[in-house]
């Protein structure tokens, strides 16, 4: 594909954004046989990165990470932009589409343990620093005497303050570190049963302006339709609960080698102490359906006024 100007790539400014941004200009330079300088990776600065002293439920959810660099793109600043899927708000703004959802990584969890490599054999009352209330929700469901305290920031951020003592572990999601070369500093890989990732964990999504031809034509190759098809069905389960990152909310969606999707649901009060969960299967075709299904079901399980109360 024939490029007459640079096309410039949105991304946060954190190594794992940089690293996931250059990982797509690799994929479409191969793609269309193209020189490196034929892409700008553009670094936008976020709210989400910016403010660290507080709990993202707390400042304005997902779109943290996010509204910055949509604005850039709704007013032509950058051509398309590079999200992790789990940032994202299940709501886009108006003129903007999520246009390629790349192969996805590995969803699972891990624990970075100091004082212990794994959850079960941390010290009575030991600290574990996780900036995610789902997370912190499933770890004080398994351990009620853990003590979770917020760990915002990067990768190396979070990895930092582990080292100072600050907790005696942390969780990350292994997709990350892959991306950086960094699994091996995981002492413990959580079971995707006890231990389900977030709606969207471990994906890569191309964000575009609708109708924007040469750029759904550039980033085509690019898109994955298992990924797809489990993208769907997850956010589908999340937009049902109007989940955000106030609400511990996970969902893994997979495809059977039959044609199958089978979606596992789950939502957690934020002490761990109530939970709900579902899986529903069906043909792939009804990705959408079955997502908003699952979600329906774990909220009837749930009863009214759930979240009243923590969601806010």
């Amino acid at each position: 594909m024939a490029s007459d100007r640079t096309i410039r790539i949105g991304t946060r400014g954190s190594q794992l954004a940089l690293v996931q941004a250059s990982e797509v200009r690799a994929k479409l330079m191969a793609a269309h046989d193209l020189p490196e300088d034929a892409f700008a990776i553009e670094v936008i600065s976020t709210s989400g990165d910016r403010i660290l002293d507080r709990p993202l439920s707390e400042v304005g959810g997902k779109g943290l990470f996010t509204k910055e660099i949509e604005r850039a793109l709704i007013e032509e600043r950058i051509d398309f932009a590079v999200h992790c899927l789990k940032d994202m708000a299940t709501a886009q703004p108006d003129g903007l589409e999520m246009s390629a959802f790349l192969p996805r990584e590995d969803v699972r969890d891990v624990l970075i343990g100091r004082a212990a490599p794994t959850i079960a054999e941390l010290p009575q009352g030991a600290v574990v620093g996780s900036a995610s209330l789902r997370r912190q929700a499933m770890l004080k469901r398994m351990r009620p005497d853990l003590r979770v305290v917020t760990f915002r920031g990067n990768v190396q951020t979070r990895l930092r303050k582990l080292e100072e003592g600050q907790a005696d572990a942390t969780l990350l999601a292994i997709a990350g570190l892959n991306r950086m070369d960094m699994a091996h500093i995981a002492t413990e890989t959580l079971d995707l049963e006890t231990f389900p990732p977030a709606p969207g964990q471990g994906t890569l999504v191309i964000q575009s302006r609708v109708g924007d031809r040469r750029i759904e034509e550039l980033v085509a190759p690019l898109a994955d339709r298992a990924t797809t098809i489990a993208s769907t069905a997850e956010r589908a389960f999340l937009a049902e609960l109007d989940g955000s990152c106030r609400t511990p909310i996970a969902a893994h969606a997979t495809l059977g080698e039959d044609g199958t999707l089978t979606l596992h649901g789950m939502i957690l009060t934020p002490d761990g102490s109530e939970m709900h969960e579902t899986r529903r299967t069906g043909v792939v075709e009804d990705a959408e359906v079955i997502g908003r299904l699952a979600g329906r079901t774990v909220l009837e399980a749930a009863g009214p006024g759930f979240f009243d109360g923590w969601a806010d």
